[in-house]
């Protein structure tokens, strides 16, 4: 562990986060890791409501590391909130961490080794959860992302190769790809395709590194005329840089066009078939992290202790 570089821990925070999950995760990031981050930037994208505003303030005082409070005073959006975090990140290896998701102890350990090893962009799977009001795990289901360079520049003609929160880069190879730049809702795509584009060194650690929360309306905001927008918008782009072929964006603009407006129910069924087909085995154990190991991890149904 010694030679695994400093890195930033970058999370943002808005309006509808939940100060309780803020807690879980940020305790999941850092002092549940085997190897935390060097300084924690949580950027508030504009007012909060006063609960998260003391949560943030106790999460500054009880931080083992470094944190900086970014307070920006009007809701700008994602992309916005993370470029600014980018900007006071020290260091040029930055991770990334949503407010309401968990990561596995053992995460930066493993995704700070593939950076050590030259790589400049570090994803890994993800296990998808949705919680009842008791906080029960009630559904999940494994994202498992390409894992090589070559099967991650094939696979991002047509899906995002990455599961956004869960990556980790080097600033400078973001910023050599143009930073995070606002197109609809697909930021996270558009700027993983210029990544690509630009030569960047990729690859996605396949096990399950972090958790990811899935809300009521989920299924909902993956689908509609907004998100069909984002759609036509994002794949115009791909075709405008020379990303896709002709016929690749006339086969995107189909199938990815369709799935965005299917009904809920539908969509919701198609997704868990496909995810599952990418997993290969259907009947694989859900694992969070590296459990098989020994290493510690978090399983799906525990919610960590403070």
């Amino acid at each position: 562990m010694a030679d695994l570089p400093p890195f930033s821990l970058l999370i943002p925070v808005y309006y509808g986060d939940s100060p309780e999950f803020l807690r879980h995760a940020m305790y999941s990031t850092v002092q549940h890791q085997t190897v935390r981050p060097s300084e924690v930037i949580l950027v508030q994208d504009g007012p909060v409501r006063e609960a998260m505003a003391k949560t943030i303030q106790a999460l500054i005082d009880e931080c083992p590391v470094p944190m900086l409070h970014v307070d920006l005073p009007v809701n700008s959006g994602l992309s916005t909130a993370l470029d600014r975090g980018l900007e006071m990140c020290r260091f040029d290896i930055v991770a990334r961490m949503d407010a309401d998701d968990l990561s596995a102890p053992n995460r930066f350990e493993k995704q700070l080794a593939r950076i050590a090893d030259g790589y400049e962009l570090v994803g890994s799977g993800m296990y998808e959860f949705e919680a009842d009001d008791d906080g029960q795990i009630r559904d999940g289901i494994q994202r498992i992302p390409p894992g090589t360079p070559d099967e991650i520049a094939t696979y991002a003609r047509f899906h995002d190769p990455f599961n956004h929160p869960t990556v980790v880069y080097s600033r400078k190879a973001v910023a050599r790809a143009g930073g995070y730049q606002q197109l609809g809702l697909m930021e996270d795509y558009w700027l993983f395709a210029r990544m690509i584009a630009s030569g960047a060194r990729v690859c996605n650690i396949r096990e399950p590194l972090v958790r990811y929360r899935i809300s009521s309306g989920a299924y909902t905001r993956r689908g509609g005329l907004r998100l069909l927008r984002s759609e036509v918008q994002l794949q115009t782009a791909f075709l405008r840089v020379g990303f896709t072929t002709p016929p690749q964006f006339v086969r995107n603009i189909l199938v990815r066009g369709l799935y965005r407006l299917t009904p809920e129910l539908i969509r919701r069924v198609s997704y868990r078939r496909l995810i599952l087909a990418r997993r290969g085995d259907p009947t694989q154990k859900i694992r969070f992290g590296d459990e098989a190991s020994g290493d510690p991890s978090l399983s799906p149904n525990e919610t960590p202790k403070n």
